[in-house]
């Protein structure tokens, strides 16, 4: 029953970190530029660690008990993320993305951090995924069964962020081409916009 729940927390955990999102997006820019990826990778997982732990431990229910709450929630993210869809559109607009071959365009640790941790916990679908769906499925789970369900859901995303960080330097050949860091960025934009404008669908 344990084994079943932790299986079933890596299933649903996986199929929701899979899907292309904000986070998983910026991580993927700053892997193929090779700036402070492994900072990246453990902030998504440290972050990804704790939401879920929280959703399990009954935030989840906090959360859907006050949906004043989260409409501010939904607010600040998609400001954000409309905010940086702008950013990323622009590069792409006025070719000023970054190509690997430049040495001197290296972004700020402290810069890259704080984009990171947005990315990670100003998107309200972060909470919505881990907090609220993960939470209440795996609140479910009979015995000690919710806890194997987090760390089955943990293990996820431990595994896709270290696989997309490190994983995109066989990509790396490709984006060696100023056009498809101009194409990527204005994936991300739309990306970004989309997401913004979904949070009140």
């Amino acid at each position: 029953m344990e084994l079943g729940a932790l299986l079933k927390g890596m299933g649903l955990g996986g199929g929701l970190i899979v899907a292309i999102g904000s986070q998983n997006a910026y991580l993927l820019r700053q892997a193929l530029k090779r700036e402070y990826v492994y900072t990246c990778i453990a902030i998504c997982i440290a972050c990804d660690v704790m939401l879920i732990g929280a959703g399990v431990a009954g935030m989840g229910e906090i959360i859907n008990r006050l949906p004043v709450l989260l409409f501010w929630i939904k607010v600040t993210g998609a400001a954000f993320l409309f905010w940086y869809g702008v950013r990323a559109a622009k590069a792409a607009w006025q070719s000023t993305s970054f190509t690997l071959d430049k040495k001197d365009t290296a972004a700020n640790k402290s810069q890259v951090i704080a984009a990171m941790l947005a990315f990670s916990l100003l998107n309200p679908h972060v909470y919505l995924d881990t907090v609220v769906l993960l939470g209440s499925v795996g609140g479910q789970q009979p015995g000690h069964g919710p806890w194997y369900f987090a760390a089955g859901a943990m293990l996820a995303s431990v595994i896709w962020f270290i696989g997309l960080g490190l994983g995109a330097q066989y990509l790396i050949p490709v984006f060696k081409r100023p056009v498809a860091w101009r194409i990527l960025d204005g994936l991300i934009a739309m990306l970004m916009w989309l997401l913004a404008v979904s949070l009140f669908r």
